[in-house]
């Protein structure tokens, strides 16, 4: 695929994430306000990456899969799970594929997407994930692990404590 082709579907994947982003969101898009964030509350950051990983692989994993009836959310995932339960589904879900997969890659951007589009209306939402997943489909495995990474250490800005929010990491 041409560099350019690459190039626009990592726009439409951006355009797409920011595309309903309110005057209070856009401040954490700041890259200063992120940055106060991550000094702030560095540690707690770095320990929720890997937690928002597993639960996005395990969200889309579980929604493809069914191994689990429950329909929980993301937020349920990293907030409330415990860590050892979340990492023993996905591990069930993903069955013969290692977290490093192909499958689990791209189990996990479906997962980010779904989050950071959850509050749109159902048909805008799945419309979009269309964009996403045919992106994601034609992205080489490097690429969609950058975009996995990147994805997930600004999602678990969104998780990070507050005063009413309390994590068990």
């Amino acid at each position: 695929m041409a560099i350019f082709s690459k190039i626009f579907l990592v726009q439409t994947l951006l355009m797409i994430s920011l595309s309903n982003v309110t005057s209070a969101e856009q401040q954490m898009l700041d890259p200063e306000y992120n940055q106060w964030l991550k000094d702030e509350f560095g540690t707690a950051h770095q320990a929720l990456i890997p937690v928002v990983t597993v639960a996005d692989i395990f969200y889309s994993c579980n929604s493809k899969r069914n191994i689990d009836k429950n329909n929980y959310s993301i937020k349920q995932l990293v907030l409330q799970m415990d860590r050892d339960l979340l990492a023993e589904k996905l591990s069930l879900c993903l069955a013969d594929n290692s977290i490093n997969s192909d499958v689990a890659i791209n189990y996990g951007l479906q997962g980010c997407f779904q989050d950071q589009l959850a509050d749109l209306p159902e048909a805008e939402r799945k419309q979009k994930m269309k964009l996403v997943l045919r992106a994601i489909a034609s992205l080489s495995k490097e690429e969609r692990l950058k975009s996995l990474t990147q994805c997930v250490t600004d999602q678990a800005i969104n998780y990070l404590p507050t005063n009413s929010t309390k994590l068990n990491l």
